[in-house]
Parts: C-alpha cells; sequence; structure tokens
C-alpha cells in the first residue's frame, strides 16, 4: 500500500490532517469576520472541544490522525524549512516593505513553535514589542507600524487552517497545492506546501505534485492567484479513474482545465467531470451540496443540485488536448462514471425550511469513514435520519460551534491515505 493514495470517496479512511481550532480562531471579532471569510465568531474552547470528539471518533474508527500545527511546527525545526517559510510568508505584499527586515529576523530567531503559530495566528504589532523589536525607531519607516494600535495584525492570521480539505487535496497518487481564490486564505497553502516538502513524513515519499508542476514552493511564490483557483472542498477523486470537481464561487473554469491537462498527461485519471454551480455563498464548494456516503450513494441538496452543468473531460485526440462533453445531468454522470445500476440520492430532509437550514448547516457535508459509515453534525436531525433509513450508519458528532465556520467533516478533513474502491 502506498503510504499516500486518495482513490474514492468513501474507501476505508486511514489517513488523514486537520486543524484543531487554536490562537487564530480567537482573533476573530466582529469587525475582521468578514474580510477573514467567517460569518460569525466562534466560542473557541467549546470548538476545541467538539474537534477534539471529532478526532477522537475517527482514531476510535482505526484512523490515523496527523494535526496540521504539529507538522509545521516540526517541519520548522529544518533550518531549510525555516528559511523558505520566512522568504515565502513574510514579504513586502504581506507585512509591507517598513516592517519587512525586522520581521525577517524576528521569525528568524524564534523556536519552531512560535514560528509555526505566527504562520498560522498571524503577528499583532503588540507582539513586535514582545519579541523585542524597537517599535518607535521602525515607526520612522514602516507606515504598518507607525499607524497601526497594538492590537492590529502585521501579518493576518489564517482562521480558516481548519478547513484543511482546501489548501491541498490528494488525487489518486499525488497531490495539488491549491491557489484559493481569497488572498485571506492564500499564506494557507504555502504552510502546507512547507510540510510536504520538508516534514519527514512526505520529503523523501516519492509522490507527484499535480499542481503546480514546477517545485512547489518556487511554483506558489510566482503563482498567479486570481485568474486560475481551486479549492479542495470542489474536488472529489470517486474512483474508476474519475475526479469530480466543483466550477463554484471558489474554483474557476481555467483551472478545471489546468488541472485536466496535467493529470491526463501524467494518466493519473481518465475522466474529469467539471460540475458548473450557481455562486452563492451558501454552497461556496460542490461539498457543501453534495457527498458521498456509500459506494452506491451520495447525500445532495436539490435546490442547488439539480441545476449544476455537467461537463466530461477527457483527454483529446492530440497530446495536450480535451474532449468536453456535455452531461446530460450531474447524478447520471457520477453513475455512469461509477459504473454502479442506480445511484441512490439521500436528499436534504426535512420541508423546504428545514432542509435550507440544515444545507446551511453542513448536512450534505459529510465524511466517510468506510462504505455505509459517515460523520455528521447531530443538529442536522431530519437529514441524519434519512441517511439512517438508506441503511447508512451515521456517527453522529456535535457541531455548534464548529459549524459556524461554515463546514462540517468534510471540510475539515484532508484525507491523505483512503482505500479505493
Amino acid at each position: 500500500m502506498p503510504e499516500y493514495h486518495v482513490g474514492s470517496e468513501v474507501g476505508r479512511l486511514r489517513k488523514v490532517m486537520v486543524h484543531r481550532p487554536d490562537l487564530e480562531l480567537r482573533r476573530l471579532t466582529p469587525d475582521n469576520h468578514d474580510e477573514l471569510l467567517f460569518d460569525d465568531v466562534l466560542w473557541v474552547r467549546r470548538a476545541r472541544q467538539e474537534h477534539d470528539a471529532f478526532v477522537d471518533v475517527m482514531e476510535e474508527r482505526g484512523v490515523e490522525v496527523f494535526e496540521l500545527q504539529d507538522l509545521l511546527t516540526e517541519t520548522l525545526e529544518d533550518p531549510r524549512a525555516r528559511e523558505r517559510a520566512v522568504e515565502l510568508v513574510i514579504t513586502p505584499r504581506s507585512v509591507g516593505p517598513g516592517a519587512l527586515k525586522e520581521l525577517r529576523e524576528m521569525a528568524m530567531k524564534a523556536d519552531a513553535e512560535r514560528l509555526a503559530s505566527y504562520l498560522v495566528a498571524g503577528i499583532t504589532r503588540g507582539e513586535l514589542v514582545e519579541a523585542g523589536l524597537d517599535v518607535d525607531g521602525m515607526m520612522r519607516h514602516s507606515l504598518l507600524a507607525a499607524t497601526l494600535p497594538g492590537s492590529a495584525f502585521i501579518l493576518r492570521p489564517l482562521p480558516n487552517s481548519v478547513f484543511t480539505r482546501d489548501s491541498s487535496c490528494w488525487i489518486y497518487g499525488g497531490v495539488t497545492l491549491n491557489p484559493m481564490a481569497s488572498e485571506a486564505r492564500h499564506l494557507e497553502t504555502l504552510n502546507v506546501a512547507l510540510v510536504y516538502t520538508y516534514h519527514p513524513l512526505f520529503r523523501d515519499a516519492g509522490f507527484p505534485v499535480w499542481y503546480p508542476d514546477t517545485d512547489p514552493l518556487s511554483g506558489l511564490k510566482v503563482l498567479d492567484f486570481g485568474n486560475a483557483t481551486l479549492e479542495g472542498g470542489d474536488v472529489m477523486p470517486i474512483g474508476n479513474g474519475t475526479v469530480l470537481i466543483g466550477w463554484s464561487e471558489r474554483s474557476s473554469g481555467r483551472m478545471i482545465e489546468l488541472l485536466a491537462q496535467r493529470l491526463f498527461s501524467e494518466g493519473a485519471v481518465d475522466r474529469v467531470i467539471a460540475c458548473r454551480m450557481t455562486r452563492d455563498r451558501r454552497h461556496m464548494h460542490l461539498d457543501t451540496v453534495c457527498t458521498f456516503l456509500d459506494r452506491d450513494a451520495v447525500t445532495v441538496y436539490p435546490n442547488v443540485v439539480d441545476a449544476i452543468e455537467t461537463f466530461s473531460l477527457r483527454p483529446g485526440r492530440t497530446v495536450g488536448t480535451l474532449d468536453v462533453r456535455p452531461e446530460d445531468s450531474f447524478l447520471e454522470a457520477i453513475r455512469d462514471a461509477l459504473d454502479v445500476k442506480k445511484l441512490r440520492v439521500i436528499a436534504t430532509g426535512g420541508d423546504t425550511f428545514q432542509a435550507a437550514r440544515e444545507q446551511w448547516d453542513d448536512a450534505n457535508n459529510v465524511v466517510a469513514l468506510e462504505p455505509g459509515v459517515v460523520i455528521s453534525y447531530s443538529k442536522n436531525e431530519y437529514t441524519n435520519s434519512q441517511i439512517r433509513k438508506a441503511g447508512i450508519e451515521v456517527i453522529a458528532i456535535e457541531g455548534s460551534e464548529l459549524g459556524r465556520g461554515r463546514g462540517g467533516g468534510h471540510c475539515m478533513t484532508c484525507p491523505l491515505l483512503r482505500d479505493p474502491l
């Protein structure tokens, strides 16, 4: 068995990467949560308890769980990783040119745990003082140092790190490092790229990087995040050499073409199913309206799924070209790709009002531990009951606080090793 390979959405989950809520979420406020892509502030202590219970369920079912913050801290023990982190994260664009020299020196002097905290939770002006920097002197050449209050960020936090699905995604035997749509999330991808490049668990594993196809860190340094974007919540390797990719609020058609070309050129997949969705915050990713429950079963929010325009991409006759064909329906394309006689479809439960509420509360964002076993938030009572009636085991976890971040078990997991079907 390979060390890292994700060949389905429901095969037995063996290894997964998560991120436990921490300081970066405690730094959300009513004033900044919009720009950091949250709808509200969270009760972080309760969110941590809920996340711990989520991890406990996975470990009890035999899943090996890796914590991103721990991996990043261990990565930064390597001097090469530390230098690259400081070079790529603390830049004139992220902290302003006036504070660049002092912040890089501060970061290089920090121990690995503190530096990892800086990279995820950000750096406030007050922390510059705590680190012994001459902020009064900096004020003469740094506009930020001169004008920002002590609690303001010199380097912004990354509260969306809890959604490890998005910054990278494993597609069969390789991984993508994703150019995410919002600038508020760009540095999440650099953090995970550091881990994949330098951490002992990954650096000698020999897996391909599907995107970018240059050295990952160098490629991301010059990446144009604006035109070709991708987030892992839109990517689902479903088996039989097929991957679904949502063309959504967060992932672009340009990127689907680029990734399809790369995957086809490497013989990694035979078919990419592009799923063009309406653009709405309520369903920002494909996995907010559709996730897999079993080899032949999905849960969907029909109001959105029924309107998805679906296209199958396959290798064209000429090398490097694509053959693009429209499909009659999203669900029929999945059934055909999985080669099952009938696809069992479990819709979001309840009446019109309840179904809309439960979609918002991530009822269709479950994560499978094995065929026919999924984790879901307990508050989605109607949808969970429908899933159980279909013969699927639902492990219900509390998510009153975690769910306020707009993500369920699927969003909060980056599978590293999952059995094929």
